[in-house]
């Protein structure tokens, strides 16, 4: 009718819609194509996808950083490429490093000459005579070992020796390594020792002297008399010597 609007299909240029829809309806399907409209529709899908992902990806990467950064502090499990961990392994080697090596310095055995059938037999007296000669803390000393415990006795020959020491850089040297090796709760050669001991040990070490360790090396020194020397004087290690020595005194 003369003067109502033209239908949509009687427009110019109208087919299946209008240009900015045209997209949205396939074309006629060529054999051996894909049809664009599928095309269009993958691709519109992949990049919904990716804008999706996009989002969530850029708020996990700040996550990823923090936990990476925070995971020495934050947590109880650390990946191995963590910087703080890295160094802590470095200092327990150099620390273990440092003990291996101090280890080595320590003589098997104190210079001493082969002791007599009578000394053999005075350090049964007390354990006091046999602490007196270095033939008697080197027999001591061997038995100790049997017992995992020879730290006791290198720890009194320490003390012994940071007594006799006068330069004063060479008594804080001394101490600080006497307190790294048997007084450290890290040390692998830790003696026993009391929380009032240590904690006077602790005061002296602000100024140290050659009378630092004096309370621990004492209690180290009763607890040898009390536990270890009664098992060594019954040791086989103490009647081997006793019967070595009647053997080379019955041949003199």
């Amino acid at each position: 009718m003369a003067g109502e609007p033209p239908s949509p299909a009687e427009e110019p240029g109208a087919t299946n819609g209008c240009e900015q829809c045209k997209d949205f309806h396939p074309a006629p399907e060529i054999e051996g194509e894909t049809p664009m409209g599928s095309e269009r529709t993958e691709m519109r899908k992949r990049q919904t996808s990716a804008a999706q992902e996009t989002p969530s990806s850029t708020e996990a990467q700040p996550d990823e950083g923090n936990r990476g950064s925070n995971a020495c502090c934050f947590c109880w499990c650390c990946c191995c490429s963590c910087s703080c961990l890295t160094v802590r392994n470095q200092d327990e080697r150099t620390r273990a490093a440092s003990h291996e090596h101090r280890t080595d310095t320590i003589p098997d055995s104190e210079e001493s000459s082969t002791p007599t059938l009578e000394d053999v037999n005075t350090w049964a007296q007390s354990f006091d005579k046999l602490m007196r000669t270095p033939a008697g803390r080197n027999a001591f000393r061997e038995f100790l070992r049997t017992e995992f415990s020879e730290e006791n006795m290198l720890f009194w020959m320490a003390c012994e020796e940071l007594k006799r020491e006068s330069n004063k850089k060479q008594i804080e040297e001394k101490a600080r390594l006497i307190y790294e090796d048997y007084i450290s709760i890290l040390s692998p050669k830790e003696v026993s020792l009391d929380s009032r001991v240590r904690e006077v040990i602790n005061r002296n070490m602000l100024e140290p002297s050659q009378h630092t360790f004096d309370d621990a090396q004492l209690q180290i020194y009763t607890l040898m008399l009390r536990d270890s020397y009664p098992r060594f004087m019954n040791s086989a290690v103490y009647k081997d010597l006793v019967q070595s020595v009647s053997e080379k005194s019955a041949e003199a």
